[in-house]
């Protein structure tokens, strides 16, 4: 009993982790993705709840317009003249042939058109909460309300296109299949061709699904132009495609179960949704995406990797020597100091030892002129004596290996120096990959 007291409650246990017990260290912290995303998903399950309400306030012009397109055809459907009791009543429609494909196709246009700006709203919430979420992930201090806020000011634009680009395919597409079953049902054209045109715009929709999803990824956690954004989307779908659809799939099953469920699960689906779905599929995401950054992406651009992981290596790491890239800005402005400064004259020639009987002459009290030729002698034959050691031992391989170790030096930071001003020279590029928000 005393035992179960000290340890806690289940639910307590449970929410806060390991860190009420008595042999809690930080080796015991997560150290891999999946252990990070269990430990937010319990750690932080309030916040998560938080998160996505704020981001289901953005989502309901989206929600609207698709409830309103389903009641619009459901409408249409009722009411249209598909069936018995033709040519009774006004207005007589005896050609019937592609009515339905027609109406479908008018009442898509304006809903998936409506789609385009409602999206972009629903951007708002996808660049606050994705900047928490990835703060959440990197392990760093969070207040939902102002760092929401302040999410949207950095993201909003990435987001923005993101979602433009998925929404105007996802229009198109629409667009295009619902052409194909008009002129089909027309009998206008060859059906085989117009059949693969809708499964091409399927399977275009489903790329620009994956892309949209890198897209957001990377315009969260990178700050890049739009054209690089939707180059390095691209490429980090098509690098990564294998994983891209498997955590596609583990992130959006929410929404399919709340499209597809049938009446049990889609309710179950919207009150998911409603709690946690939007968090839970940002999170999903954003916390594979850290992995790939990390494998792909940050060793290349020198950034740190394994943000919010505890790293059980460190120590090992940190003895080994940093590569180039990894060299602080710090680093090389001390070599360029110790440049600045010259060499050490006590450390690049030779310098005899006093270890021998020349000495300068001592002038008496009271001296004469001999007695200054005397000391004028003694120390130009110091001189000379000291002339013909630095002579005799200026070969030795420290002083070589010095005066050459600080000549390369030199010469690399010259021509760091130069490349830099050819560089600023030069017209201004969007960074290829990438810069670290």
């Amino acid at each position: 009993m005393a035992d179960k007291e000290k340890r806690g409650g289940l639910v307590a246990r449970w929410l806060i982790g390991k860190e009420r017990s008595e042999d809690y260290a930080r080796s015991t912290l997560p150290t891999s993705r999946w252990a990070l995303f269990w430990d937010i998903l319990k750690g932080r399950f309030g916040k998560l709840v938080l998160v996505n309400l704020f981001m289901v306030v953005t989502f309901l012009p989206v929600v609207a317009v698709i409830v309103l397109r389903v009641l619009d055809i459901g409408a249409n459907g009722a009411v249209g003249p598909y069936a018995g009791g033709l040519g009774v009543g006004y207005p007589v429609l005896p050609d019937l042939v592609g009515y339905a494909e027609n109406i479908v196709f008018y009442s898509d246009l304006v809903w998936f058109g409506l789609l385009i700006p409602a999206a972009a709203i629903a951007a708002i919430g996808i660049a606050g909460g994705g900047y928490i979420i990835r703060n959440l992930i990197w392990t760093e201090g969070i207040f939902v309300a102002n760092d929401f806020l302040r999410g949207i000011r950095r993201n909003y634009w990435n987001v923005l296109e993101a979602v433009l680009v998925f929404s105007v395919l996802l229009f198109l597409a629409r667009t295009m299949g619902n052409m194909a079953d008009m002129l089909i049902a027309l009998g206008v054209g060859n059906s085989g061709w117009l059949i693969a045109s809708k499964v091409v715009g399927y399977v275009i929709v489903a790329f620009a699904v994956l892309l949209m999803f890198w897209m957001i990824s990377l315009g969260i956690s990178y700050k890049q132009g739009p054209l690089a954004l939707f180059r390095n989307a691209v490429v980090m779908t098509v690098g990564t495609f294998p994983q891209t659809i498997f955590f596609a799939i583990l992130a959006t099953w929410p929404i399919f179960l709340t499209l597809f469920g049938g009446t049990i699960l889609t309710a179950l689906g919207i009150i998911l949704m409603l709690l946690i779905g939007i968090s839970y599929m940002l999170l999903v995401w954003l916390d594979y995406s850290q992995w790939a950054f990390d494998k792909f992406v940050n060793p290349n651009m020198g950034y740190a990797t394994g943000r919010g992981l505890y790293n059980k290596d460190k120590q090992g790491k940190s003895e080994q020597a940093a590569s180039p890239s990894m060299e602080s800005a710090a680093m090389r402005e001390y070599r360029r100091q110790i440049v600045a400064m010259g060499k050490s004259k006590l450390v690049c020639r030779p310098i005899k030892p006093i270890d021998d009987d020349l000495e300068v002459y001592q002038l008496p009290d009271s001296f004469s002129r001999e007695d200054l030729q005397r000391l004028r002698d003694s120390k130009t034959a110091i001189e000379e004596d000291t002339k013909a050691y630095e002579d005799e031992h200026k070969d030795d391989e420290r002083y070589v290996e010095y005066n050459r170790q600080f000549e390369e030096r030199e010469r690399a930071l010259q021509e760091e120096d130069t490349g830099g001003k050819k560089k600023k020279k030069k017209a201004p590029k969007p960074p290829k990959m990438l810069n670290k928000r």
